[in-house]
């Protein structure tokens, strides 16, 4: 039988003393802060007591070491899959807050016609069907137990509302998907069903000064 239930753990803080929408760039790895909200991520797991076969990470350097303590935590070589990556923002390396931020700038204005898209990055339906597709063959994947997914914001938080049928577009400032959090689902009859929700960071959540790319 395939994966019991699949976890979709988003990374921890951070470091980004420019505060800048990072995305896809290169370089931008765990705080300090964001490192012990993934250990607080593997305790979680740890504690449920449930077997993990098996571990897939997005390619992201943030997101690999927040694997790490899930690795180390269950004895597992985490594999990379690119469908759980951040998705494409025409905003990356740029402020998003401040006097200074790129919403302020009329050059990128264009980019800002259709939220519900969106039209500043890759299309939430996209997003939605790769990070599904990447659920399915991690549940595939393994005889039995537990598959962790660890990604980031966006394509889990699609991969929600897809599973409970809601619309993708939405309201960025209302996404439940904090640092380092649990979001789990099951598969039934051959659907995903989403069945539990958990902020295992959340008394480090007053501490962070980055809240991830948006």
């Amino acid at each position: 039988m395939p994966a019991e239930q699949i976890h979709l753990v988003r990374h921890g803080e951070v470091f980004n003393p420019q505060g800048v929408l990072y995305g896809r760039l290169p370089g931008y790895g765990l705080s300090d802060l964001g490192r012990e909200m993934a250990e607080t991520a593997a305790a979680d797991l740890v504690s449920r007591k449930r077997p993990v076969s098996a571990l897939v990470s997005s390619p992201l350097q943030r997101t690999q070491q927040s694997a790490e303590p899930i690795a180390a935590a269950f004895g597992l070589e985490p594999t990379l899959d690119d469908r759980i990556i951040e998705p494409t923002n025409r905003f990356e390396g740029m402020r998003m807050r401040g006097r200074d931020s790129a919403l302020r700038d009329v050059r990128n204005w264009s980019f800002l016609v259709n939220p519900w898209e969106p039209s500043w990055g890759e299309p939430f339906r996209s997003i939605a069907d790769r990070v599904l597709a990447a659920m399915t063959d991690a549940a595939d994947s393994v005889e039995s137990g537990d598959v962790v997914l660890v990604s980031h914001q966006l394509p889990i938080w699609m991969a929600h509302r897809r599973i409970t049928g809601r619309s993708l577009a939405h309201d960025p400032r209302r996404r439940r998907c904090a640092l380092s959090s649990i979001t789990t689902f099951e598969r039934r009859g051959g659907r995903f069903v989403e069945v539990d929700y958990r902020d295992p960071a959340i008394r480090l959540a007053a501490q962070a000064t980055d809240l991830g790319a948006v």
